[in-house]
């Protein structure tokens, strides 16, 4: 099966490449996209999960929703155009901070195509507006894992039960559990990296797909 993952606003460097290549020793078929392809070739981060953010926040804030839907056809149309891709297999896609979006607008476009998405330390993925990605998620047909981290659940606590009741009430199966690990405990170059949770948020990964 193909896997779309985006990845956070460190982008697509060493440890995503890394976490690509292990997902793929489980059989899938991962694309491990660069989010700023139209303005710089990877690594976009030159010290990786170490570069100052406000350096790379130019980057995140030239892409929407309308980059996030284009993108994530042309993603699912390539890797579908791949021969080690089943046709007969649904897509999983998975997204790392401002990639949590990104994955969730996937399955929004695509939703006969994506069976599964998950979200780790997801940026705004509740928000008051009305293309808020919870929003959009409901509209899928996907299964969720969304993960979220402490320091965001502290300073955002009633997006989880947001989360819950939007997917209960689409009749959409989604694991949403707050981690013990801070906002980007997932990538090995973070600078937050939490081996632990990292481990648990990656088995529950393996088990939604």
């Amino acid at each position: 099966p193909g896997v779309l993952y985006w990845p956070d606003i460190f982008g697509l460097r060493p440890a995503s490449r890394q976490m690509g290549k292990r997902l793929a020793e489980s059989g899938y078929s991962v694309l491990v996209i660069n989010p700023f392809y139209r303005v710089k070739k990877a690594p976009t981060a030159e010290d990786g999960g170490a570069t100052p953010i406000p350096q790379l926040m130019p980057l995140m804030q030239a892409l929407n929703e309308t980059t996030h839907m284009t993108d994530a056809k042309a993603f699912i149309a390539w890797l579908d155009s791949q021969p080690s891709v089943a046709k007969d297999r649904k897509i999983g896609t998975q997204g790392y901070c401002m990639g949590g979006p990104m994955a969730i607008r996937t399955a929004v476009v695509a939703p006969e195509r994506v069976g599964a998405v998950a979200t780790f330390h997801g940026a705004a993925l509740v928000t008051d507006q009305p293309n808020s990605p919870h929003l959009q998620a409901a509209k899928t047909k996907a299964q969720f894992l969304i993960a979220i981290a402490m320091n965001d659940d502290q300073r955002s606590p009633n997006d989880k039960t947001v989360l819950k009741e939007t997917f209960a009430k689409a009749n959409l199966p989604a694991e949403i559990e707050v981690y013990h690990g801070a906002h980007g405990w997932c990538p090995p170059d973070s600078r937050v990296y939490n081996l632990p949770e990292a481990e648990r948020a990656w088995t529950r990964l393996l088990a939604l797909y």
